[in-house]
């Protein structure tokens, strides 16, 4: 076979994993659908392809990662070796981390054929959209940082699945405004946070030095539903989905990313669908818009951010236009 004639041929396999895709799935539906039996193999294997595919579209320059969590079992062997410090890796921090992943378990996510997922901001864009049944039906509610959910159920449902947040926007009881099996997943931007929830697992003396805002001193969060957020995807958020410089230039102000965008990510590497609400800000030039759906800070309490939001919108507008993600409401 001439050259020629195997990049013919090696331009044909997609179109026919395509077709035979089509047939499998026809065929499932057909001998499968509603009977509640287990799809075949090649139906999995095509959902698979289809995901793959959709992934490989949006040309991050990665590969899909579905293990969201620290665990202790392989902390220390070669999975999470890092030259990186937090908030993009674990270098220096490892003695609080083993602290901390010795008293989380294990856990595992849904494993539905097709997750779907809803991320959750905290964006007064959702008020007023009576969007809670609809949240509620999804496989997989990521929500963020300490927005409430008691008094907003009609817009912004009451499940949650995962709740990303760091000290200083933790509430101090999270069973107000989550279900009794949320997991409640640190984001560690810094050693310190790190530090904070060691001192709350272990019932140590809480050192309040190293946090823009004094975050919780007692926190009631149940150790069994405590999960460490790989700083992977923090790491690939900022360097990948932003194109924001890791190491900022001298004298220059860091840029991170927000939870929200954040959340988005790791929807995007977990999940199958994903469907956002509640993200967006208002312009900049008009300080007294209000900006979450509860409370009352504007606009102005931005002006300082460690946060790109101009750069955060165009990606999420990009991955908008890629059918990546989809809005359950209308957005600007």
């Amino acid at each position: 076979m001439s050259e020629d004639d195997l990049k013919s041929s090696q331009k044909l396999i997609p179109v026919v994993l395509f077709f035979i895709c089509y047939y499998c799935s026809q065929f499932y539906f057909e001998r499968y659908g509603g009977s509640g039996k287990s799809p075949q193999p090649t139906v999995s294997l095509c959902h698979n392809y289809r995901l793959q595919r959709k992934w490989e579209s949006l040309k991050l320059n990665m590969s899909r990662k579905t293990e969201l969590f620290l665990k202790l079992k392989d902390f220390f062997w070669k999975e999470h070796l890092s030259t990186a410090a937090l908030p993009y890796g674990i270098k220096g921090s490892e003695k609080f981390l083993l602290k901390v992943l010795a008293v989380t378990s294990s856990y595992k996510m849904p494993a539905n054929i097709e997750r779907t997922c809803a991320v959750i901001g905290n964006g007064f864009s959702i008020k007023n959209s009576s969007l809670g049944e609809i949240i509620n039906k999804y496989d997989v509610v990521i929500r963020l940082n300490d927005a409430p959910v008691r008094g907003y159920e009609e817009d912004v449902g009451n499940k949650t699945t995962l709740r990303l947040f760091y000290p200083e926007s933790a509430s101090y009881n999270p069973g107000i405004h989550n279900d009794p099996d949320t997991l409640m997943v640190l984001v560690p931007f810094k050693l310190e946070d790190l530090r904070w929830l060691k001192e709350i697992l272990y019932d140590e003396k809480r050192i309040r030095k190293g946090f823009w805002k004094p975050p919780p001193q007692i926190w009631l969060g149940q150790a069994g539903q405590i999960r460490v957020l790989d700083p992977y995807f923090l790491r690939l958020t900022a360097s990948e989905l932003l194109q924001i410089p890791l190491q900022p230039r001298r004298q220059q102000k860091p840029v991170h990313p927000t939870t929200g965008i954040l959340a988005v990510f790791v929807a995007l590497n977990y999940c199958d669908v994903v469907h956002v609400a509640g993200f967006g800000y208002p312009e900049f030039r008009n300080q007294k818009e209000p900006i979450h759906y509860y409370g009352k800070e504007t606009m102005k309490s931005m002006k300082n951010s460690y946060h790109d939001l101009n750069q955060e919108a165009k990606v999420l507008k990009k991955l908008e236009d890629q059918g990546a993600i989809l809005y359950l409401h209308r957005h600007s």
